[in-house]
């Protein structure tokens, strides 16, 4: 049945490897080469969303042939703006980690 309280985000979405049609969600500007579930569980918090459930051994129903991973947070925006909101803390961890 149907989680209507609560938005799954795939660490697809945030692949700068991948292409849109292939399951990421935004611009190549806003994302990072092949991010792992610990940053986009810190990313998350660090943005003020509190994670529900996560899980490393799922596959992403665009690629399933590899291994991907989820985080589910409580619905409370549109999804655009948890995914832009997450991807700002991303893209500014994975920048100081570079430095």
């Amino acid at each position: 049945m149907k989680d209507y309280e609560h938005i799954v985000i795939w660490l697809d979405y945030f692949n700068k490897n991948l292409k849109k049609s292939k399951g990421r969600r935004l611009g190549l500007e806003r994302c990072v080469f092949d991010p792992s579930l610990k940053e986009l569980m810190d990313a998350a918090k660090s943005a003020g969303f509190e994670i529900t459930e996560s899980d490393d051994k799922v596959r992403f129903p665009k690629r399933p042939f590899v291994r991907s991973g989820y985080i589910v947070l409580p619905k409370g925006s549109s999804k655009t703006k948890i995914l832009n909101k997450i991807s700002e803390k991303l893209v500014a961890k994975r920048s100081k980690q570079s430095k």
